[in-house]
């Protein structure tokens, strides 16, 4: 437990910073919390008036939900199960294997301190949050005769279904677990006990758990099970005992701060396009990472890609292993850097076969297993040994040296008082009262003085909204901010949305649990942009908060009249979904920007055509930490870095639109030269995934960039001609890529527009990847 203590620890001081501006209602800046030693976390007793919007019964919809109130003890005795779920399910919610989403039932769900004993699985519906009090994280205890998948079970298995699940697990969007102890030690150390079944995709995240696990020889427990999916991000976890810490299979994934200890193997995996790891330790272990390797087809895919950053292991006979040897070709990818090993023989090996990497007690700066190249050459050197290290900018790292990270503020020594809640400002969150002034209003009174609560709703803005430096934003399942109105009708004069600090602002920034919207037509949005700087790391920051554009309730940009196929002008969400200006900096955790490509509140997952001109814009000179985001189905690129420096992006993860090249980019949007636009030959019929011009200093650490259509038809991905060219990096930008995995094109990376990896360099399951490419 003490790691998990020092991780509450370190995020309680990282709370208490100065702030640059306080609101007119303020004498003094926050500063520490006042919460007595025995309260309960905030979110407990903080008023809860929450509403769902575009719920059919917003009135009598019931977003948050103690537990407690629904008969749960957390006596440690008492079987809660039944309780617990009921509190999930209640209120028609979306599950049961006949719905596959909905953003219009959405629920905190909350546990108080205690020990909540369950004897078969806690079923997660779609777009919960599982929160347990982050000052006294309260056990899920698995009783000695617990049957079913997982305590937490993210995606059922549909019992007699021949292998159907509630939900699909590629769209198992919106769910979040943070702040439990997951302990599995009273069921027999036989049994296949699982902590957490977490089968999910984008707008996910698990943080701050410990899962207690059998240390008997033999024993067959696992903290998480995953088969399939298209994550996510998970962070600040610690795993105790067990057969596997974790067993994992998804197409890609972001892996932060993770202790493993006394597990017989720490991470197992048996398929992946792309997974990247940062900050993991392994104490005590017999394997670090065991991967199921040596497919190279669709057929045959396990594991395509592995990218660990700044891990530690010790006292543990082996830190990685794959199941088949390389033969001197690519057949799973993998990159070490920045490993720390004291007693670990083997440093990388092969299952029953020989010694890879000699272990002991050394550093490991930098070693790969794969395809390398440089420059402009087409032909990729096969590695399987140490290669130069990047350069890393001191502003992108801890005082370890080590890529910063920072857990999602929770503000857990934070008294109630110390909160505000924009509801009782005045703001209605009904998705159709003009709420500018009123959240304007919350802003500029309380800003650096009081932590702003935004209760569950969506809000409608129609001007722009700034949020000024000093402020730190606490959303409610996910609490929804949506821009609307003639204010961003006109593409030829964008409009801010959500201001970020004005231009120039220094102080801190914190937003965790906000969704940002548009209400359709919006071709003239700039959704956010963020102009804040703060000298302090991570103090500038989102985490857990997206920007979803279309595709929901209320958006207007539904199947209902943006079928797929669609080419109406009114099926615009915005001109630009995020900017990073050039004097900000930020530090971004599991952000999701998604311009629909179907549609989640109509049933069936039916697809949409919506048209969203321009991902993520960075000018910023950071220090910019990307961490487990995604940019998916802009119209001119995801990613573009345009006179940018010191950017740690890791992992990243794209699609290009379904319906191009009908219409080619620009279509139907006009390329933008005061927005650094890139301009698209006749030959460059789709999206760029990512973008570079003029930057220095941008580590790729972990790459997924995927074009599964053209104009809705697969055909081309069994020649990887859905699209010609997906990433682009000018000659004189500095930029080292590492682990990159794509689909269905033919160039994996560009050079000025011209070809560089050839994706039939690196079949590798059903991705192709480059380990590898620097200037």
């Amino acid at each position: 437990m003490l790691a998990f203590a020092l991780t509450l620890l370190a995020a309680a001081a990282a709370a208490v910073r100065p702030v640059v501006a306080l609101g007119s209602s303020c004498t003094s800046p926050l500063g520490p919390g006042t919460a007595a030693p025995g309260d309960p976390f905030w979110m407990q007793n903080i008023k809860h008036q929450g509403i769902s919007a575009f719920n059919s019964n917003p009135a009598s919809y019931q977003v948050f939900r103690n537990v407690k109130d629904f008969g749960a003890k957390g006596d440690g005795v008492t079987d809660d199960t039944a309780a617990i779920n009921n509190a999930i399910s209640s209120g028609n919610r979306c599950g049961g294997g006949t719905c596959d989403s909905s953003t219009t039932t959405p629920a905190v769900v909350y546990f108080p301190a205690g020990t909540y004993k369950v004897s078969t699985p806690i079923i997660a519906y779609y777009y919960t949050q599982l929160i347990g009090d982050a000052r006294n994280p309260p056990t899920l205890l698995a009783d000695a005769g617990f049957t079913g998948m997982a305590v937490i079970d993210a995606d059922p298995y549909i019992p007699n279904g021949g292998g159907a699940q509630w939900y699909v697990n590629q769209n198992n969007f919106y769910r979040t677990v943070r702040n439990f102890v997951i302990d599995l030690r009273q069921m027999p150390a036989s049994a296949s006990a699982t902590g957490i079944h977490w089968q999910v995709s984008q707008a996910t995240s698990l943080m701050n758990i410990v899962f207690e696990m059998s240390t008997a020889s033999g024993n067959a427990h696992q903290g998480i099970w995953m088969e399939n999916g298209s994550g996510g991000f998970m962070g600040d976890l610690v795993f105790n005992g067990g057969k596997y810490g974790m067993w994992v299979g998804n197409q890609q994934f972001t892996v932060r701060n993770v202790t493993v200890n006394n597990a017989n193997t720490a991470i197992y995996s048996i398929w992946n396009w792309g997974w990247t790891f940062q900050s993991i330790t392994i104490n005590n272990c017999q394997v670090g990472f065991d991967l199921l390797t040596g497919g190279t087809t669709q057929s045959t895919q396990t594991v395509g890609a592995v990218a660990i950053i700044d891990a530690f292991a010790a006292n543990t006979p082996i830190f990685l292993r794959t199941s088949e040897p390389s033969n001197g070709k690519l057949a799973g990818s993998l990159v070490l850097n920045n490993v720390h090993l004291t007693n670990v023989p083997t440093a990388v090996g092969v299952v029953g076969g020989a010694t890879v990497l000699a272990g002991g007690t050394t550093t490991i700066a930098s070693w790969v297993q794969g395809n390398v190249f440089h420059g402009t050459s087409q032909t990729p050197q096969f590695v399987q040994g140490s290669v130069a290290a990047p350069t890393k900018p001191s502003s992108l790292l801890d005082s370890a040296g080590r890529i910063f990270g920072k857990m999602h503020p929770q503000y857990q020594d934070y008294a109630v008082d110390q909160f505000v809640s924009v509801r009782d400002q005045g703001a209605k969150g009904d998705g159709k009262t003009d709420d500018t002034a009123a959240l304007q209003a919350v802003f500029n009174k309380f800003s650096g003085c009081k932590i702003i609560f935004v209760d569950a709703g969506t809000y409608l803005i129609s001007s722009t909204l700034t949020i000024p430096a000093g402020t730190q934003i606490v959303g409610e399942a996910w609490s929804v901010i949506m821009g609307g109105g003639s204010a961003f009708q006109d593409e030829n004069n964008p409009t801010v949305m959500v201001r970020v600090g004005s231009p120039g602002d220094e102080g801190i920034v914190e937003i965790s649990d906000i969704v940002f919207t548009t209400r359709g037509p919006a071709p003239g949005a700039i959704v956010v942009e963020w102009n804040v700087h703060s000298d302090e790391q991570g103090g500038a920051g989102m985490w857990d908060s997206h920007i979803r554009l279309g595709g929901a309730a209320g958006t207007n940009l539904l199947v209902s009249n943006c079928p797929a196929g669609s080419t109406s002008t009114s099926c615009a969400a915005a001109f630009l979904a995020l900017h990073l200006t050039p004097q900000s900096n930020a530090y971004l955790e599991g952000t999701w920007v998604w311009n629909a490509d179907h549609d989640l509140d109509s049933g069936g997952s039916q697809q949409t055509t919506i048209f969203s001109a321009r991902g993520i814009l960075s000018e910023s000179q950071g220090p910019v930490w990307m961490i487990g985001t995604a940019s998916e189905h802009l119209t001119l690129y995801q990613y573009s870095l345009v006179n940018a420096a010191n950017h740690y992006m890791g992992l990243i993860q794209t699609e290009t639109p379904y319906y191009q090249p009908v219409p080619a980019p620009p279509a139907p949007f006009s390329v933008n030269s005061n927005y650094h636009d890139p301009t698209f030959s006749s030959s460059q019929t789709s999206a760029w995934a990512v973008h570079i011009t003029s930057s220095q200093n941008i580590i790729i650490f972990g790459a997924g960039l995927y074009s599964f259509f053209q104009n809705y038809g697969q055909s081309c991905l069994n020649t990887n001609s859905c699209q010609s060219q997906i990433f682009d990096i000018d000659n004189e930008s500095s930029v080292s890529v590492y682990s990159l995995s794509t689909v269905g094109v033919t160039w994996q990376l560009s050079v000025a527009e011209q070809g560089v990896i050839p994706s039939s360099a690196g079949p590798n399951g059903f991705a192709d990847t480059a380990t590898v490419w620097t200037k």
